[in-house]
């Protein structure tokens, strides 16, 4: 375990920050560690110890101070420790609640085993002829956390939604964690997402439950898996949370050539990741695509697709139902003018997404074009109205707003934005004065 490792595992850098100023021996009267665990009693504000232990196989952690950002300052500060001091970090044996602990993770493991191989098995007659392959340590791991989603769901809606409008975060967050333990982050991800609905406005209800849906969708797919399309197997697998070699990706997938215009980019900050989603525009094929890098702490994101830039090359899709993240295999860039974007009413903008959503049912953003239009104000709230009176929500971020009504002044323009099936957020907009990023 290193320096580097621990800070990309940090919630964000309030949290890192506050670590390392707890990364000292003598504010930890307890301290232990052998191949198996690393524990530690902290002096927090109150007059009792946090305690903190860390299953140094899977990184799994706990701690028993209130804090709701996992994994805690107090987690990460021992880990650093062990890191960077452990001559510090006596070998002992464990103390009784860390081999209480690490007993009962073991016996969770040994129920989940139990699960996954008494988890119905079809007949010799339904069987594939073709050679069977042996699932890896990771997809058991997944198949057994997918069994156990699928029943803490099902607890979830025979207990009612309702009283999740208070403590909702500490009934999900610690299913998120075990999530994270099976090999599943995307199912965590989201998770610690839908924690956020309870309470949030008029409608929450609804909103949580297509989330629920989804998980569980998510969840009996897996368990299908061999029976599905490969496009849709693909979807299933990175929804969560499998990745694919980007480098076998460039090597052995089919590129598509044209010429792509870098729509515009967004950063967001995502557990322990930064994440930055650079959509382009095919102007030949006249289809979407979307560049994604990650970065920690310490290592920068990709700058090299500049919004606005203009370039021919070859991109390589990842597979699934509706392909839409891409590598770029070549690149050259362009000096002429993209030409107009391609606009369409606001009805056919939202058709291309329903049928999008119909054949990839965790699609969580999809571009869309839409144009001519102009901005509208109703009740505080800002939305996108075209030629047949049909209208889009906008997302709630004031400064594009009054970006767009700077650039548009008031007259009809095209506008290219991420749809995530609420509100659009603007990338781009192409008017009389040209092509503008937002």
């Amino acid at each position: 375990m290193h320096d580097d490792q621990i800070a990309a595992m940090a919630p964000d850098v309030a949290a890192l920050t506050a670590a390392r100023k707890l990364a000292v021996p003598k504010l930890w009267p307890t301290l232990g560690t052998h191949s198996r665990a690393l524990w530690g009693e902290c002096q927090g504000s109150g007059a009792s110890l946090y305690r903190v232990q860390v299953d140094l196989e899977t990184l799994a952690f706990r701690c028993s101070c209130p804090s709701r950002k996992l994994p805690c300052k107090h987690t990460l500060a021992l880990m650093l420790l062990l890191a960077n001091q452990a001559d510090h970090v006596p070998v002992a044996e464990s103390p009784d609640w860390v081999a209480e602990w690490l007993a009962q993770r073991a016996r969770a493991a040994e129920r989940r085993q139990a699960s996954a191989e008494a988890a119905p098995v079809a007949p010799p007659a339904e069987l594939d002829p073709s050679p069977s392959r042996t699932p890896t340590a990771r997809e058991q791991r997944v198949a057994a956390g997918m069994i156990e989603l699928e029943r803490w769901l099902e607890d979830r809606v025979r207990t009612g939604l309702a009283g999740l409008q208070e403590g909702a975060l500490g009934v999900f967050a610690p299913f998120a964690s075990r999530m994270v333990d099976a090999q599943a982050p995307g199912v965590a991800r989201r998770l610690r997402e839908a924690a956020l609905l309870p309470g949030s406005g008029d409608g929450w209800e609804g909103h949580l439950l297509d989330q629920l849906s989804l998980l569980y969708l998510l969840a009996r797919a897996y368990a299908h898996l061999d029976d599905l399309p490969l496009d849709l197997q693909a979807d299933v697998r990175t929804t969560i949370g499998f990745t694919q070699s980007q480098a076998e990706l460039l090597l052995a997938g089919q590129g598509v050539f044209d010429q792509w215009l870098v729509l515009g980019r967004r950063i967001e900050d995502e557990e322990r990741l930064r994440v930055q989603r650079t959509w382009l525009w095919g102007m030949t094929g006249q289809r979407s695509a979307l560049v994604l890098s990650f970065s920690t702490a310490y290592t920068p994101l990709d700058q090299s697709l500049v919004p606005g830039s203009f370039f021919a090359g070859e991109l390589v899709f990842y597979p699934g139902s509706v392909p839409q993240r891409a590598l770029v295999r070549t690149r050259e860039e362009l000096t002429s003018e993209p030409g107009p974007l391609p606009g369409c009413p606001i009805n056919a903008a939202i058709g291309s997404y329903a049928a999008a959503l119909a054949q990839q049912p965790w699609l969580e953003r999809h571009l869309l074009s839409i144009g001519p239009c102009r901005l509208a104000c109703v009740e505080e709230r800002w939305y996108l109205r075209d030629a047949d009176e049909q209208t889009l929500p906008l997302s709630r971020t004031s400064t594009q707003i009054w970006q767009l009504l700077a650039l548009t002044g008031g007259h009809p323009f095209t506008i290219v934005g991420e749809w995530d099936g609420q509100m659009l957020l603007p990338l781009s907009v192409q008017c009389e004065g040209g092509f503008f990023c937002v």
